[in-house]
């Protein structure tokens, strides 16, 4: 298995978004409208009223692992890149703390607020190739051209 590293100077935006937005698709959003070549999460606070999220057991051939969240839950992390293809993870809990855990497939809608730290490491380039192991796009780090 191979392994990606690289070192970059930072780049730090700070952006909030509103009730009702959905939070995947205004991150890729802000990604876009900015053209970051190699985004990720630094730290996210907020809540959501749903999430679409594939749990661990899923595999590129058996999707069958993924639940949607629909009620008022706390975004205690939010973590991974933004590229086009972002893949990011996320912990929610309920109102009782009891949390939840996966691979953020969408649905996202934020119930108060999202308040999240973007990092971009500026002289890299972050994108995905399917790799024939996992049977997944996986990260793929190189510099920025």
């Amino acid at each position: 298995m191979s392994s990606a590293r690289a070192e970059s100077s930072l780049q730090v935006y700070v952006v909030r978004y509103g009730p009702g937005s959905e939070l995947l698709g205004s991150l890729q959003a802000f990604v876009k409208e900015r053209q970051l070549k190699a985004p990720f999460i630094m730290t996210c606070v907020g809540s959501v009223t749903s999430a679409k999220l594939r749990l661990a057991n899923a595999t590129a051939t058996n999707l069958n692992e993924i639940i949607q969240l629909s009620g008022r839950y706390e975004i205690v992390s939010l973590v991974g890149t933004l590229n086009p293809d972002a893949h990011l993870h996320i912990c929610l809990s309920d109102s009782k703390g009891k949390t939840v855990g996966g691979h953020v497939m969408g649905n996202l809608q934020i119930f108060t607020t999202a308040e999240v730290v973007i990092g971009e490491a500026v002289d890299l380039q972050l994108t995905r190739e399917m790799d024939n192991i996992t049977g997944f796009p996986e990260l793929v780090v190189q510099p920025h051209p």
